[in-house]
């Protein structure tokens, strides 16, 4: 693709189906690098890749041939295969439908990275409801309560 330059700076975010607790320490670091692989053979570039007990965060730069929504189909049904082959959780695991997308500044990069790389800090003191409902607020994005995620906090 001559002449063609971007930077486009994504920000994912998608939850465990049943909102349960199920990503734990045992195998979360695994899990996170896989994703990061992952995005590596899809042909996107990973800036960070981390999250919580019932959902993930996902920092890279889109390539601009690639739809958002292709790659975070790709990255859940190939990590769901995953956790399920490699039996990390008991009983059969699903991501919910749907994901969140925020794009970034160049500038912005590295406090996200921060963000993302302090997950369990953050939860410590602010729920997975509250996050995300305040990216929606803070990107204006409009949205119906009953398409936002299942929230069982």
């Amino acid at each position: 693709m001559a002449n063609t330059y971007t930077q486009i700076n994504i920000h994912a975010i998608f939850a465990v189906k049943g909102r349960e607790n199920v990503i734990t320490e045992k195998f979360r670091d695994e899990l996170f690098k896989y994703i990061s692989g992952m995005l590596k053979n899809i042909g996107q570039y990973p800036l960070a890749v981390n999250g919580y007990r019932d959902h993930i965060h996902v920092f890279f730069e889109l390539h601009p041939t690639k739809a958002l929504s292709e790659i975070i189909g790709q990255v859940k049904a190939n990590s769901s295969k995953w956790i399920n082959d490699k039996h990390k959780v008991l009983g059969k695991f699903a991501w919910q439908e749907g994901y969140g997308g925020f794009s970034y500044s160049r500038s912005q990069r590295d406090d996200v990275i921060n963000y993302i790389i302090n997950q369990e800090k953050h939860h410590k003191t602010s729920s997975f409801r509250d996050e995300y409902m305040n990216l929606l607020k803070k990107f204006e994005i409009d949205f119906k309560d009953e398409y936002v995620f299942e929230f069982f906090d």
